[in-house]
């Protein structure tokens, strides 16, 4: 997660953990390229091996605001399509943050894994 998740090219290397596991919390820190420092956590609700994941997002600043997160993986090809599903915003503020902030993490990810 490290290598795709946060602000491309900022120098402060992020923090990832993750216990992939029903039950299991996961936890993402960052820095903007203005030096704001960002926290996101939650928890794992659902799992399938190599196809779904399901978790809680709240940022540390605002926990009260819990969303959730689906990322479907399927296999198409020698490829994987994934689609990444954002959903039970706090208004259409956050919605519209949280699609930009996707945006350059899959394509960050892509640039991982080609």
């Amino acid at each position: 997660m490290i290598r795709w998740w946060g602000v491309t090219g900022h120098p402060k290397t992020p923090v990832a953990e993750a216990e992939v596991k029903v039950g299991g919390r996961f936890r993402v820190q960052f820095h903007t390229p203005d030096g704001e420092h960002q926290s996101v956590s939650g928890v794992y609700r659902e799992i399938v091996p190599d196809r779904k994941l399901v978790f809680s997002w709240a940022w540390q600043s605002t926990p009260e605001r819990e969303s959730q997160v689906t990322v479907d993986l399927k296999p198409e090809g020698d490829s994987t399509v994934l689609t990444l599903t954002h959903e039970q915003f706090f208004n259409e503020t956050a919605r519209d943050d949280h699609r930009r902030g996707w945006t350059l993490a899959l394509d960050n990810l892509e640039k991982v894994f080609p």
